[in-house]
């Protein structure tokens, strides 16, 4: 019989069949919000584009990236204080050099700042260990002497590991990554240091595979959050589930966008009252103290 090459990192498991349990005050469908903060070399490097690039320096698309720290992110804090809706914060360490009163505007609110390497302008799959265990560590110090705590949490830029990513991240004192999106519930994976929870982060309810990728229009995007939400919550009534938004300031922070973005949103916390609206850290506190690992 044919051996698939595996990861090792978990187990195959069907999700009508694990053991039940409830979120904090017994609530069933967990929701919180991503949001990416990121800077980008000019001139070199990964990026998204608005429209495909020229030879760099490529200006268009660099500023459009750029409108999101100037404008875009700071009229969505505006939108989430008006809808009193907590964050997980994604954050480049590279930003605190960048935009410090941004991330300070965040982090005064209350909000999770969660790893996000250096910068988007980069994968740390495509180092060497030593050079990735270097990026984790040179990302990790400067958040943890910006907010003096450590993050528990880490995104990849772009999502791309290495095959030792887990155990390295594990190693540097993290307890969840958000790479990996198998499942709609926490799922605890094998590194070579203990165990570390997986947390839904989602690509489809995901600003960049939505707009960037497939092209989908300002309320196209906003009826997938709302869509996936109402099926979520219908789901949730037999078991526990967990419901991420992943949102990119120069995307969603443009004035039309953010327009059906906070219908979306609007709606989500018109059903506060059957949910919690939490950050991605408080899911890892709440899971790990109620299923073992």
């Amino acid at each position: 019989m044919i051996q698939l090459a595996t990861h090792n990192r978990y187990a195959y498991s069907a999700i009508t069949n694990r053991p039940d349990f409830t979120w904090p005050n017994g609530k069933r469908l967990a929701v919180y919000i991503g949001l990416n903060l990121e800077h980008f070399a000019f001139g070199e490097g990964l990026g998204a584009e608005l429209a495909p690039g020229g030879p760099q320096p490529d200006v268009l698309n660099y500023a459009w990236r750029d409108y999101g720290n100037r404008v875009g992110a700071w009229r969505m804090l505006e939108m989430f204080n008006a809808l009193d809706l907590p964050v997980s914060v994604l954050a480049n360490s590279v930003m605190y050099d960048y935009a410090p009163e941004l991330m300070a505007a965040f982090s005064a609110r209350g909000d999770e700042i969660v790893g996000h390497g250096r910068t988007n302008s980069e994968r740390q799959s495509a180092l060497s260990p030593a050079e990735e265990d270097a990026l984790i560590i040179e990302a990790t110090e400067v958040l943890t002497k910006a907010e003096g705590k450590a993050p528990k949490g880490w995104l990849s830029p772009w999502i791309a590991e290495s095959r030792v990513t887990p155990d390295l991240l594990k190693k540097a004192g993290y307890t969840y990554t958000l790479n990996w999106c198998m499942d709609d519930q926490p799922v605890w994976m094998r590194t070579e240091h203990g165990p570390l929870l997986s947390i839904p982060y989602p690509q489809e309810a995901n600003d960049i595979p939505s707009i960037v990728a497939r092209k989908d229009g300002a309320g196209a995007f906003a009826d997938i959050v709302i869509d996936n939400f109402d099926e979520m919550l219908e789901q949730s009534k037999s078991q526990s589930l967990v419901m991420g938004i992943a949102l990119h300031p120069y995307l969603v922070g443009q004035p039309y966008r953010l327009r059906h973005l906070r219908r979306a949103l609007s709606h989500i916390c018109d059903h506060r009252d059957q949910i919690w609206i939490t950050q991605a850290g408080a899911i890892y506190d709440a899971f790990s103290s109620s299923i073992a690992e």
